[in-house]
């Protein structure tokens, strides 16, 4: 099965990102930087989430991540959902902090229950037709909407969402052009699927 070893994510300075993330959210091998600055402008159809078990902690993370140089795009809030908060990196990369509860049952922690990578997708049926097609198994599947593939050993969950609709949850346009500025670290060959996310192969070594 295809899984997310790693998200590799393309930073002008990897030293200052990896200075960010440890800072912000305590990530470190989940993440790999590397120093490329492809063209792209406006919404780069992809975000990143961390869910956590209490609003307290969501508060908590948001906050270190906004005093380490993020700039809020969605201050934390409650929602149908749950409760949360979408902040853009340094680098440019959104990331949401939410939980599904609505009040808090202790206090705020630094533990993150899970790591999910959500594509924007503009065919969520020929999405996941394609990765299924590439080894995941679905998880979750809500008409046509949202879709949520077994992590397996990976430390990232996918998920796919309409583009539209992911921009609109990350408080962002969703018109962008050129080049994601993200590539999919994977126990897979090399694969590209069809918005254009790139899959590479990762090395025994950093898999482990």
């Amino acid at each position: 099965m295809t899984s997310i070893e790693s998200v590799i994510l393309d930073v002008a300075d990897p030293t200052a990102a990896r200075r960010f993330y440890t800072a912000a959210f305590g990530l470190d091998t989940q993440l790999r930087l590397r120093a490329a600055q492809p063209e792209t402008t406006g919404f780069r159809g992809f975000t990143l989430a961390l869910t956590v078990s209490r609003p307290a902690t969501v508060d908590g993370f948001v906050r270190s991540a906004l005093d380490a140089g993020a700039t809020a795009l969605k201050p934390p809030a409650k929602s149908f959902w749950g409760y949360g908060g979408v902040v853009r990196a340094p680098d440019g990369a959104i990331w949401k902090v939410a939980t599904s509860a609505k009040k808090d049952a202790g206090p705020a922690t630094r533990q993150i229950d899970e790591l999910v990578l959500l594509l924007g997708v503009e065919d969520i049926g020929a999405s996941k037709e394609f990765y299924a097609g590439q080894g995941l198994t679905v998880a979750k599947s809500f008409r046509g909407m949202y879709v949520e593939f077994d992590a397996g050993t990976g430390p990232f969950k996918l998920a796919l969402y309409r583009r539209r609709a992911l921009a609109k949850d990350a408080g962002v346009a969703p018109e962008g052009t050129g080049s994601h500025r993200l590539t999919i670290g994977g126990a897979a060959a090399p694969f590209t699927d069809p918005d254009g996310f790139g899959w590479e192969a990762v090395p025994a070594a950093v898999a482990s």
